[in-house]
């Protein structure tokens, strides 16, 4: 069937629709990652997006029953320049149009997605839409249309009650649950007794659970959303003296805001799989997912030494504090692309941990 993808600047785009038979409005955005889409659809990260792979063959080894990253497909749309209809792998389930179907997303193919993202390069990302019916309508709707960011995308992804996982580590961790990946979990639960915690959870509640740390996740949207601000900033600016902590990506940026940092939103963002990271005179190649960032003259005003440098941008990719037992990365050091030169940070929480 025939369907458009439409940004707010007024270009049309045509190509042939599959997943699920609907229509939607997102921040249009890509990600450079050769492989991981089914990592990636699953991450509450994308929240509020439409997603475009830069890689130009979509779907060719499937979908499996173990590598997503939450319960559900969390992009809002997706964009592919071909996908394939007869995936081969010996762990397929199903393929990348059963996927999204079941999951109630609609994507489009057939689309100059190399062209897409230059523009999106160009310009920044755009207000998007994706569907079947008159186009000139559709981009009326995408102009008259909230910025998905301006809602509490946080609250349609965390937790909703508190959860304690039954592994029996010596230490217990309290995640602030802001949209977190499967791949974070399962690093946290190797080392931790952990107990997840929405994302508005209140200090006394964390203390009450008596964690022996804290752990802010990844998720989506703008970290300075005033409900974000009120609850999670608020929260942890009241656990900060008491507990270490460990960011990851939006955690990052939550951290930063806490300590006095000031975020800003990026150009078209990182979110691939090959960003150049440099720390400690190694370059490291991580798997990112983030459309904001901490402004490193502030971070530096806040009492916190920047650690991690992108070496594509100069962007902040991790910071330390300068008194406190807190510190934070903007990439996902579980998701391995090197396959696993960032994990070595998990230790490094467990040992600050074990010296609290």
């Amino acid at each position: 069937m025939k369907g458009f993808l439409v940004l707010e600047d007024g270009t049309i785009l045509e190509g042939e629709v599959f997943g699920a038979p609907s229509e939607v409005l997102g921040e249009v955005v890509f990600t450079t990652g050769m492989t991981g889409y089914q990592e990636s659809l699953t991450d509450p990260s994308y929240c509020g997006q439409i997603l475009v792979s830069s890689y130009p063959l979509i779907g060719n080894y499937g979908v499996n029953n173990f590598d997503d990253q939450s319960g559900q497909v969390q992009v809002w749309g997706y964009v592919v320049k071909e996908k394939c209809d007869f995936p081969s792998h010996r762990e397929t389930e199903k393929t990348l149009d059963e996927f999204l179907r079941q999951g109630g997303v609609p994507a489009i193919c057939g689309i100059d997605t190399r062209s897409l993202i230059r523009k999106i390069r160009t310009a920044g990302t755009m207000k998007g839409g994706l569907g079947t019916g008159d186009p000139n309508e559709l981009l009326d709707r995408v102009r008259d249309m909230m910025h998905p960011e301006e809602s509490n995308l946080v609250s349609r992804v965390s937790i909703s009650r508190i959860t304690e996982y039954p592994e029996r580590h010596r230490r217990k961790v309290a995640v602030f649950d802001c949209g977190v990946k499967a791949g974070i979990m399962s690093e946290l639960r190797k080392r931790f007794r952990v107990v997840q915690v929405p994302y508005n959870a209140t200090a006394e509640i964390v203390r009450a659970l008596e964690p022996d740390g804290i752990c802010i996740t990844n998720g989506p949207g703008n970290p300075a959303h005033p409900e974000i601000l009120g609850t999670t900033v608020t929260t942890l600016a009241k656990l900060k003296d008491d507990f270490p902590m460990m960011g990851i990506c939006l955690g990052n940026q939550l951290l930063g805001l806490m300590l006095g940092a000031k975020t800003y939103k990026l150009k078209f963002g990182h979110r691939g799989l090959n960003q150049p990271v440099r720390f400690e005179g190694r370059v490291f190649i991580t798997s990112q997912n983030h459309g904001f960032a901490v402004d490193a003259a502030s971070a530096e005003d806040a009492g916190l030494e920047v650690t991690f440098l992108n070496l594509n941008d100069g962007t902040v990719e991790g910071m330390q504090h300068t008194e406190l037992p807190i510190f934070s990365v903007q990439f996902h050091p579980e998701a391995r692309p090197g396959p696993q030169d960032t994990t070595f940070l998990f230790d490094r929480f467990a040992r600050m941990l074990e010296g609290a």
